[in-house]
C-alpha cells in the first residue's frame, strides 16, 4: 500500500498509514505481533504524529517505535489511544444540546413522502464502553425518548475518528525523512493446525497433508504481509502481554521451488514462515499447506483396556473396585515423526484426520484425534475409535485379603475374540491400582512393565479365535 504523509511540527496533526509490506508473527494464542513501516518527515524537537494504521484490538502498552537504521533517536513522550470511531451513536452524544434534523419516510396509500423534522438532542443515549441508554429527544416542545426519524448530521464534529488511532507526541534529535518501524501485539489473530492422512485400501502406509488455517479477525486487512507463525506453549499474563524479543525481521526472498513454509526452532519454540506474502482480509480464514509427506509407515494397534479409568488412590480393599470393564477395543495409529519416516519436522499442535481408500478408490472417513506440538524424532499415537470386529472380556476370578499380615491377592481373566478375516495383536493393558507394591505371582502370557502400576500383554489373535488371558497380582504393605 502507497499513501502520501505530510508530518507537521508541535501545533498540528498528521495523518499515518503502514506503506510498506507489513509482517505478522501469529501465536496460537488469539494474539499476533504486527510490525509495519511508517515514513516519518520530523523536526528536531517535539512533533505531533497521529497513526491510523493500528487494528481494532491494539495492545497500546505493547507499541514499539524505532528507526531500524539507528539514525534518529525517537521518545515517544505522549500516546493517547481511540478506538471509538464514528457512530451513530458516538455523533448523536456529540450533537447533544443541538438543533439537527431527521428524516422521517411515510408511507401512504402505497406512496411514500419525504419529511424532514427538526429536533434537539437533550441526551444521546450513547454511553461509551457501557449499555446505551434510551435517547431523549425534543420536538416541537414536546420530549419523546425515541429517534423522529434517521438523523442527519451537518458534519462530523470535532472530536471525532474514523478508525483506531494512536496520536503520538514525538521527541526526536534530528530533523529529517526517514522510514521508522512500528510494532506492537494485537489481539484478534489465531492460527491452528491440522493433517489428513491417507492410507490405501489395505496396509500401513499413509500419506500426510499438513494445513495451517489463519484467522484475522483484528479490525485491519493486512495487504501482501510476510506472515510467520509460532508454535509453543508461550507464557502469557492475562490481559495479553508479551516480551519484545518477538519483534525480529522478516528476511531472505524464496525462490519459486520454495517449500510454501518453513520451520526453524526459535528460542523455546518453533518458528513457521509462510514463503509467499499473502494478503489476510480482516474477518477471513485463509489456508496455507505446509507439510507433504508420502508413503509413511504408521501401523494400525488395537489396544483392550478393560479397566480404563481406574487408578491407583492409595490402600484400596474394596473387592468390586476396578471389576467393572468395557467391551470395546481401542483402534490406534502410530508413526515416528522422522526422516527415515518421510517426515521429521517439528509438528505443531492440531487434529489429525485419518482416511482409507475403498475398494472402488473412493476416500471414507475412519477417525480423528488430537495431537500436542511433537518434536521431530518423536512418536505420533492417536486413537481412531473402537473396533467393530474385536471384543475383549474382562473379570475378577478370586480376591482374597488379610489385613493381619498385610497382603492382598487379586486374579484375573482377559478374554479376546477377533471376528475379523486377518490374524490382530491385540494389547491387553493392564492397571494395578491396589497398592504401589505389588508382584505377579501367576501370568499365562509374558508382560511387559509399562510404568509403576502397568503391565501390558500383546496377545496373537487368529481370526474366529478366542484367547484367554489370566494372571495374579499379590500386593504387600
Amino acid at each position: 500500500m502507497k499513501s502520501i504523509f505530510t508530518i507537521l511540527s508541535l501545533g498540528a496533526v498528521a495523518s499515518l498509514a503502514a506503506f510498506a509490506q507489513p509482517s505478522l508473527t501469529i501465536y496460537n494464542q488469539n494474539f499476533a505481533v504486527v510490525r509495519d513501516t511508517v515514513p516519518f518527515d520530523l523536526q528536531s524537537g517535539v512533533n505531533t504524529v497521529r497513526y491510523t494504521g493500528a487494528t481494532a484490538q491494539v495492545e497500546p502498552d505493547s507499541v514499539i517505535l524505532r528507526d531500524p537504521n539507528g539514525k534518529h533517536s525517537l521518545q515517544i513522550l505522549e500516546q493517547n489511544y481511540r478506538n471509538d470511531p464514528v457512530s451513530q451513536e458516538l455523533l448523536l452524544s456529540l450533537f447533544e444540546g443541538r438543533t439537527i434534523d431527521f428524516e422521517n419516510i411515510r408511507t401512504k396509500d402505497n406512496t411514500q413522502t419525504r419529511e424532514i423534522i427538526s429536533g434537539k438532542v437533550v441526551r444521546s443515549g450513547y454511553v461509551p464502553g457501557g449499555e446505551a441508554q434510551q435517547p431523549i429527544i425534543e420536538v416541537g416542545g414536546k420530549l419523546q425518548f425515541q429517534l423522529p426519524g434517521m438523523p442527519l448530521f451537518p458534519d462530523l464534529g470535532d472530536d471525532t475518528v474514523l478508525k483506531p488511532t494512536l496520536n503520538w507526541l514525538l521527541q526526536s534529535d534530528l530533523p529529517g525523512k526517514f522510514d521508522a518501524e512500528v510494532g506492537y501485539i494485537t489481539g484478534g489473530f489465531d492460527w491452528s493446525a491440522s493433517y489428513n492422512l491417507v492410507s490405501p485400501e489395505k496396509g500401513d502406509k499413509v500419506d500426510l497433508v499438513g494445513w495451517i488455517t489463519m484467522n484475522n479477525q483484528s479490525g485491519k486487512t493486512f495487504e501482501n504481509a510476510r506472515i510467520k507463525l509460532m508454535a509453543g506453549d508461550v507464557n502469557k499474563i492475562q490481559p495479553q502481554r508479551m516480551k519484545a524479543y518477538a519483534f525480529q525481521a522478516l528476511g531472505g526472498v524464496m525462490n519459486e521451488n520454495a517449500p510454501a513454509v518453513t520451520e526453524k526452532a526459535f528460542d523455546e519454540f518453533h518458528l513457521y514462515s509462510i514463503a509467499r506474502p499473502t494478503t489476510l482480509h480482516d474477518r477471513e480464514t485463509k489456508q496455507v499447506e505446509f507439510v507433504h509427506a508420502e508413503n509413511m509407515v504408521a501401523p494400525t494397534i488395537y489396544v483392550y483396556d478393560g479397566a480404563a479409568g481406574y487408578q491407583f488412590y492409595g490402600l484400596n480393599y474394596d473387592q468390586n473396585y476396578g471389576t467393572e470393564g468395557n467391551k470395546k477395543v481401542w483402534v490406534k495409529r502410530e508413526f515416528v515423526n522422522a526422516e527415515t519416516n518421510h517426515l521429521g519436522i517439528a509438528l505443531p499442535a492440531g487434529k489429525l484426520r485419518f482416511y482409507r481408500r475403498d475398494d472402488d478408490g473412493q476416500l471414507q472417513f475412519v477417525g480423528e484425534d488430537t495431537i500436542d506440538h511433537t518434536p521431530r524424532n518423536e512418536t505420533v499415537r492417536v486413537t481412531t475409535g473402537n473396533s467393530f470386529d474385536l471384543v475383549g472380556e474382562r473379570r475378577q476370578t478370586n480376591f482374597h485379603v488379610d489385613t493381619g499380615d498385610k497382603w492382598m491377592d487379586e486374579s484375573f481373566e482377559i478374554k479376546l475374540r477377533n471376528r475379523k478375516k486377518e490374524p490382530v495383536e491385540i494389547r491387553v493393558v493392564e492397571h494395578l491400582y491396589r497398592w504401589n507394591n505389588w508382584e505377579i505371582t501367576a501370568k499365562s502370557d509374558d508382560f511387559k512393565k509399562t510404568d509403576a502400576q502397568t503391565i501390558e500383554f500383546r496377545v496373537p489373535v487368529k481370526p474366529d479365535e478366542e484367547k484367554t488371558v489370566t494372571y495374579t497380582v499379590h500386593y504387600s504393605w
